[in-house]
């Protein structure tokens, strides 16, 4: 039960907090904390009482589990477990939940409960999307998280707020369509092998496809994962949602709903689909090297800051499309390490740039410069975190790129291996602008700012403290997702490709699977 009631906690908030509203602009602020702050505080304790000892996710028992039958004639349960991976991404949703909600406390004072109603709503959804083993519930939450996203860019954002909305709404609709799609394929062709109707994923995980239905399926899951990743092509919608976001939205849609992408690639595409996965590994590649290049290129040059921190996450985020389809134990941890870090570093720029949207009313690049006299703790912490994001040593971003730096390499991809280099390299640029454009320099506008408040350090200071220990000492979370890696491993490892053509691996200097022999 203690599973139902990291979600159900989420939901009784959110319905509190929208109810109390009507009265109160503080009791919804109040009501989300605590809700959200109690499943935080659930989680720690799980992972104090399995830390390194997770069963191995999927293909033995998990941690923790609920399965109850919801619709047994159609094969339908409601199935809740967890394991290592998400109990590190629901500690991380639930600290950004926090964030989120601090972040907003005098941001928001319009329809305060109804705000708090989706912000809550939101995170059910995600949590719901990290627990959910049964592809039909899975899907469920990874709707649930679209329609409140969806109003708080709409109601809440900025000048061009509707039109972000609207684009977010489309993208992530069509491509969660093509999912569903790919979710009743795989379930109705499993009932022509088994004779049993079932969305369960420990059953969907043995079923036999032929190689082009395999690879035609496999693609369905991917495009929506790789839309919420986001991945070049397919990140569009990403830079105006960021924009025209509240701070807390923003947090939400680049230290989570990215997250859920790479989630799914990892617990659905490579387990369920580890032969296509291989036969796609070589466009996936390229595409992460791409997307690492051309967010990079991007974010330096743009005039606003919220949409310089948005591109940076196509590039970071590319990191960790490159580390799950290397395929080695080295790449993953680091592209689980870069999920982490990212969320953490990427959503306190953010929440810097809605404080200093605050306090001068403008995110434009020619018009700020010089706080760092009238705002020096400020400045320090957005230092602080530009160093992060661009992968300073000591930091968790490091840790990240640097083990699928590694892993790339040790994976005989060395043309991949120095493009993503450059893509580092190129992080400098935008993270240095970052901090010029902001604090350094004349203060030509003669800006007079607060500094940050105490309840402004309340919520960086933890920020900080995280991304320091995970660049020092993250040994714990490797040990927590152990287990699910090997199960990713073993998943992937005796899956043959032949299709994947010796030229391809030989240009992009891939591992051959085992069964890929070369043609000379």
């Amino acid at each position: 039960m203690i599973l139902i009631w990291l979600i159900a906690i989420l939901l009784v908030a959110g319905a509190l907090a929208w109810l109390t509203g009507r009265w109160s602009k503080r009791a919804p602020r109040w009501i989300s904390l605590v809700a959200v702050s109690a499943d935080f505080v659930i989680a720690l304790v799980l992972w104090s009482r399995f830390g390194a000892h997770v069963s191995l996710a999927s293909h033995g028992p998990w941690m923790e589990q609920v399965n109850w039958s919801w619709v047994p004639q159609w094969g339908i349960h409601f199935h809740l477990a967890m394991d290592g991976l998400s109990l590190l991404l629901l500690l991380l949703s639930f600290f950004l939940g926090i964030i989120s909600v601090l972040a907003s406390w005098r941001e928001i004072q319009d329809k305060v409960g109804f705000f708090h109603l989706n912000l809550m709503w939101i995170l059910a959804g995600i949590a719901g999307v990290f627990l959910a083993v049964d592809l039909f519930l899975f899907y469920f939450a990874w709707e649930l998280m679209l329609v409140p996203m969806f109003f708080l860019i709409a109601i809440w954002g900025h000048e061009r707020r509707v039109y972000a909305a609207i684009k977010f709404f489309i993208f992530t609709q069509l491509s969660g369509l093509l999912m569903l799609v790919a979710i009743l394929a795989l379930y109705f062709i499993h009932h022509a092998q088994t004779g049993q109707y079932s969305f369960e994923y420990g059953d969907l995980l043995g079923t036999r496809l032929p190689v082009h239905t395999a690879l035609l399926i496999m693609l369905g899951f991917f495009v929506a994962f790789a839309v919420k990743l986001p991945m070049f092509p397919f990140h569009p919608w990403l830079p105006d949602a960021h924009t025209e976001a509240p701070t807390a939205g923003s947090i939400i849609l680049a230290g989570l709903l990215l997250k859920t992408g790479a989630y799914g690639l990892l617990r659905f595409v490579i387990p369920l689909f580890p032969g296509a996965a291989h036969r796609f590994a070589p466009i996936a590649l390229v595409l992460a090297i791409v997307g690492i290049i051309y967010g990079a290129v991007l974010a330096f040059g743009q005039t606003d800051l919220k949409r310089l921190v948005a591109y940076t996450s196509v590039s970071h985020l590319g990191f960790v499309l490159l580390g799950i389809f290397t395929f080695n134990s080295w790449a993953l941890d680091g592209a689980l390490m870069g999920m982490i870090a990212h969320g953490i570093s990427t959503g306190a720029l953010f929440m810097i740039c809605g404080q200093l949207q605050e306090r001068t009313h403008t995110r434009e690049v020619g018009r700020l410069g010089g706080l760092w006299s009238t705002a020096p703790r400020m400045g320090g912490v957005a230092m602080f975190f530009a160093m992060g994001s661009m992968g300073l040593p000591g930091l968790g971003d490091f840790v990240g790129e640097f083990l699928v730096l590694v892993g790339t390499y040790k994976a005989h991809m060395i043309g991949l291996t120095v493009a993503a280099a450059i893509g580092i390299l190129l992080s400098t640029l935008y993270a240095l602008r970052f901090i010029q454009s902001g604090f350094h320099g004349p203060n030509v506008n003669q800006w007079s700012v607060p500094d940050l408040v105490p309840r402004e350090v309340v919520q960086v200071a933890p920020m900080i403290a995280i991304l320091l220990w995970l660049g020092l000492y993250p040994q714990p979370i490797f040990n927590t997702f152990k287990p699910t890696r090997e199960a990713i491993e073993k998943a992937i490892a005796p899956a043959p490709s032949p299709a994947l053509s010796a030229r391809v691996v030989s240009r992009l200097q891939l591992p051959r699977p085992p069964g890929v022999v070369a043609r000379r």
